[in-house]
């Protein structure tokens, strides 16, 4: 482990490259080695470094602790261009509460349950020409165009234009992870286009707060006054991303693991009730996020090790989440985990994830579709593995096996 120097002139040692090649197993089998061995890591890759923490204490640590860790400087590693601020991950408390009550009341069990029909559907929809041709790439073919179509559903947007937001936010991605930013900043500004023209299209046929966000966003008030109207466009332009990549890279490792665990599988089928608590602990195993971060407004010290105020720290929730000093055995698939609820998928504080009701309900019903239409299924080629910040699958071959049952209604 390469200690930090104070002379902030002598470039440090990487303690680790985020950007090697890896499979399908290979992350995870060195943040394992990290934890024990250099669970506080420094990384010279992308303009100006960063520290990675790598235990589920220091991270849950640094998302409850928003007094000494901010958002508002930089909230993933690699840092991207400035574009303007974007609420309320753009934002700590107590700016960021007003939108984050707004947003909230769309993620409630009333809200969810008159979605949930649409969801299930979306998912049949989308899996039956897979299921019927006997072979496809989950994550290609279904993984990338189902949430899409959910968040259509939950914004009130037409497909085509929610496919476009897919488009356009896939290669957003990547171009953070490039450092391209003069592409960053062509591609947000697009983004910006359609949540302006979002905005607009509200202001000219109104809808009912109480059913569309957006509207609800425009009608809110923060101490009496309207929200700033950049900062609901901001706001729009942030929701209307980040709840698809995350499942977009999440749905193949379900599968890839569903194959490799004939049993697991055998069981959810003649189980369906299983089905969420087995998403739960792939949730905890297969968590996406590895380079969501916050800047320390102040030195700390983690492990051993100075962080100084304004350097940036990424949250690796995907090594977090199998730390072996609160999950026993967190390698391995465990059903009804005494403190499963502990895994920090969604984060934790007052930035946790507040579409996660949602993010579930996808995932259950993506696997409860899959399984009752299926009697056997499995991967047929390479895996291609998606790049940091993510972790999990961009393609996943897999042949399916048509069942004669269908999902129950």
């Amino acid at each position: 482990m390469t200690p930090r120097p104070s002379d902030r002139e002598r470039e440090p040692e990487s303690d680790f490259d985020p950007l090697r090649p890896e499979t399908f197993t290979s992350a995870h089998e060195l943040y394992r080695d990290m934890r024990s061995r250099c669970p506080v890591a420094y990384s010279t890759t992308f303009d100006g470094g960063f520290w990675a923490l790598l235990r589920h204490e220091d991270v849950r640590r640094v998302l409850r602790d928003t007094d000494t860790f901010t958002t508002s400087v930089q909230n993933t590693v690699p840092k991207f261009a400035f574009t303007g601020r974007r609420p309320p991950l753009h934002l700590d408390p107590p700016e960021h509460t007003a939108y984050r009550r707004v947003i909230n009341r769309f993620f409630t069990p009333g809200k969810m349950r008159a979605l949930h029909p649409k969801v299930r559907a979306l998912a049949a929809e989308q899996l039956a020409p897979l299921i019927e041709a006997g072979s496809g790439d989950i994550s290609v073919d279904y993984a990338q165009k189902f949430p899409a179509m959910v968040f259509a559903e939950f914004f009130n947007l037409p497909r085509e234009l929610s496919a476009l937001i897919k488009q356009i936010s896939a290669e957003y991605v990547a171009a953070i992870i490039a450092v391209d930013d003069d592409n960053v900043k062509r591609l947000s500004g697009k983004l910006y286009e359609i949540a302006q023209a979002v905005i607009d299209e509200r202001r000219t046929s109104p809808m009912d707060p109480g059913d569309d966000l957006t509207t609800a966003l425009m009608h809110a008030t923060y101490e009496g006054e309207p929200l700033p109207a950049d900062m609901v466009l901001g706001c729009v332009r942030q929701l209307l991303v980040t709840g698809m990549v995350a499942p977009s890279v999440f749905i193949g490792n379900m599968f890839v693991h569903l194959s490799g665990d004939p049993e697991l599988a055998r069981t959810l089928r003649e189980r369906p009730d299983r089905i969420p608590a087995a998403v739960e602990e792939f949730l905890r195993l297969y968590g996406p996020y590895r380079g969501m971060a916050r800047t320390a407004r102040r030195d700390v010290v983690f492990g051993g090790r100075l962080i100084r105020a304004g350097e940036p720290i990424a949250l690796v929730y995907t090594s977090a989440n199998r730390d072996e000093r609160v999950f026993p055995d967190g390698e391995s698939f465990v059903f009804d985990r005494p403190n499963l609820g502990e895994h920090i998928s969604f984060g934790a504080g007052v930035h946790s994830c507040p579409g996660a009701p949602l993010a579930r309900m996808m995932l259950v019903e993506t696997l409860r579709e899959a399984l009752a239409r299926t009697s056997d299924f499995a991967v047929s080629g390479p895996i291609v593995m998606a790049k940091w910040a993510e972790w999990g699958t961009n393609s996943v071959p897999m042949r399916f096996v048509p069942s004669a049952r269908r999902a129950a209604p």
